[in-house]
């Protein structure tokens, strides 16, 4: 069990890294091939537009024919896509490689229901725990090597990340075992949902356990990425942060999550449970949001640096008139550290395992089109009133609580409880 969860766990390590090789270049290519600002975010969302689309397909894809053969035909389109980014020479291919890369890109969902296969029930929170802090990782080394591979020229971004593409799907292809049973999954195949019959029951049956949870994780993530969206503008506006300083915050975000994701979660989930936790993250990511807009600089720090004692360090009193702002920062991403792992891990448990590729995808879809959305409706709402994106993100998040109660009780033991297979 273990052994299959660390290599999905390199797998999409590596599939991130390349990933964030390529998204920080796309805005400085584009714009070398005569784009404005609105064609560059036109090119961001189209990535989005085609993951969404095509995530339910993925998972009812890998649902008849497996995990496997999805993860590695999706893995294989990013290969192609970074190709045509490197070697793109006007905007009709930038877009088109974006498009390729976002179709390949619904494998998000495969990934999650390959751990939810390989997983114990109660220890599928804990599994998707490490599956995003490595992602999360991925997140963090990508930039870094994407701007090295700049130096080399202009085609060398997008083709180390294909060639680390290849290697990636080389690595999975050799060690990566389907976690299905597919004779199982062909007999129950007959008579399913398809992607579309879930996405419309989602909407015309909310109060079923499914709905509710893909529900509380689309709107959570669509008010996450709202506010991350213009994070950047408030912080210049309200504490001068610039374009030289903002990876600061942005890696501090980065690098909470991912301790939270793989030193607190499991053993939360060990005693609280995921619909507890899941509700605890809700409201840690609520009042982080709600909170941005009520942090100011400390408007005399050296004051401050007297009162305890005169003992601290000349640098640290240079960075005192951010500590009010990043305890704040800091709940965000222990609140999404907590919410969004729990919300798909009990999604995975309240459906039955012949559907459970394609809800993942409908929840993809869901918060792939929250995260089109919001980042729109907070940027219009910041163009009026700095404080109102955060504010109405942290009542939207606040609101999701009431979405999740009750649902401890689905999580009762079944009276054929469902094994996961052999390591």
């Amino acid at each position: 069990m273990m052994g299959k969860l660390v290599v999905l766990m390199i797998t999409a390590f590596m599939d991130m890294v390349g990933l964030l090789m390529i998204l920080p270049l796309l805005p400085f290519y584009a714009k070398n091939l005569g784009a404005n600002g609105l064609v560059v975010g036109l090119l961001v969302s189209s990535f989005r537009v085609a993951q969404l689309i095509s995530s339910p397909w993925w998972g009812r894809f890998s649902d008849r024919y497996g995990r496997r053969p999805a993860l590695l035909v999706g893995l294989t389109s990013s290969a192609i896509a970074y190709v045509v980014f490197a070697y793109a020479n006007s905007l009709w291919l930038l877009f088109l490689s974006r498009l390729i890369q976002g179709a390949g890109g619904g494998t998000v969902s495969v990934i999650q229901a390959y751990v939810a296969d390989a997983m114990k029930p109660e220890d599928r929170a804990k599994g998707l725990g490490w599956l995003s802090a490595a992602t999360n990782a991925g997140v963090a080394l990508g930039p870094a090597l994407g701007g090295l591979s700049t130096q080399l020229g202009s085609h060398a971004a997008g083709l180390f990340a294909a060639g680390l593409c290849l290697v990636n799907i080389v690595f999975a292809t050799r060690y990566l075992t389907e976690s299905r049973d597919m004779a199982e999954a062909a007999a129950s195949h007959r008579g399913r949902f398809r992607s579309r019959d879930a996405v419309i029951r989602v909407v015309s049956h909310s109060g079923e356990p499914a709905s509710r949870l893909i529900w509380i994780y689309a709107i959570a993530m669509g008010a996450f990425q709202g506010a991350m969206a213009v994070l950047a503008l408030f912080l210049n506006a309200r504490f001068g942060v610039t374009e030289k300083t903002i990876w600061i915050f942005f890696t501090y975000i980065g690098a909470i999550s991912v301790l939270a994701r793989a030193l607190v979660l499991g053993s939360a989930v060990d005693r609280y449970g995921e619909a507890r936790l899941s509700r605890f993250g809700s409201v840690l990511l609520a009042c982080g949001l709600a909170m941005l807009p009520f942090m100011r600089p400390l408007s005399n720090p050296q004051a401050v640096a007297h009162a305890l004692g005169g003992v601290l360090p000349v640098r640290f009193v240079a960075v005192l008139p951010y500590v009010p702002l990043a305890l704040a920062v800091a709940l965000i991403p222990l609140g999404t550290a907590f919410t969004f792992p729990c919300v798909t891990a009990l999604l995975s448990r309240v459906i039955p395992s012949t559907e459970r590729g394609l809800y993942m995808g409908v929840q993809q879809t869901f918060g792939g089109l929250a995260g089109v959305l919001f980042p729109i409706l907070a940027g219009l709402a910041f163009d009026r009133f700095h404080e109102l994106p955060f504010l109405v993100s942290g009542t939207l998040v606040a609101g999701t609580i009431f979405l999740g109660l009750g649902m401890d009780e689905y999580l009762k033991p079944r009276p054929k409880a469902e094994a996961a297979p052999a390591a």
